[in-house]
């Protein structure tokens, strides 16, 4: 069984990702975890990366190559990222995870140690990035949920119930 979880920064797919592994026995891999490992690679911070990476489209591309690589050679594999449901072709389930942005931002200012007008400040500047990169690069509407099998919202339900939900879910599948 393979399944990707994504969503947006502060939705909880990495904490979602844990618990979902854990309950199931599965392993997970997190595009954040490959990001940071090219990142450790090319002997960079996380945000020297992602300034790189805005002008190499090989980047991404990359850490898409990895993900969709890891999950064909695997039985059973969460795959958490925020396009990883474009890429691991061989999903049994794809999950999204949304948020409402003020929720989000207080999340991540705590995560992070931050004020939580900084964290909005980043978050817009951020996703504005990305939501560029993904089109230019894979021409991706990353605002698109038609590939999603399941959206669910992490402001109503906590990471334990959120992994039931999924559980269940599974059941009918």
């Amino acid at each position: 069984m393979i399944i990707t979880i994504g969503g947006l920064a502060g939705t909880g797919t990495t904490t979602l990702a844990e618990v979902l592994s854990e309950k199931l026995n599965v392993p997970y891999i997190s595009a954040g975890f490959i990001f940071r490992e090219m990142a450790a690679e090319r002997g960079m911070t996380v945000l020297e990366f992602g300034e790189f990476a805005e002008g190499n489209d090989d980047i991404d591309k990359e850490i898409d190559k990895r993900q969709a690589e890891k999950a064909k050679s695997a039985e059973n594999l969460i795959v958490e990222g925020r396009l990883s449901a474009f890429f691991v072709d061989n999903a049994d389930l794809r999950i999204c995870l949304m948020t409402p942005f003020d929720v989000r931002s207080k999340r991540i200012a705590q995560r992070e140690d931050k004020s939580v007008e900084i964290a909005k400040e980043e978050i817009i500047t951020r996703e504005k990035s990305e939501a560029l990169r993904y089109k230019e690069i894979h021409n991706i509407d990353i605002s698109n949920m038609e590939i999603y099998d399941l959206i669910v919202n992490t402001d109503s339900f906590d990471p334990e119930s959120i992994s039931e939900i999924i559980i269940q879910t599974l059941k009918v599948i």
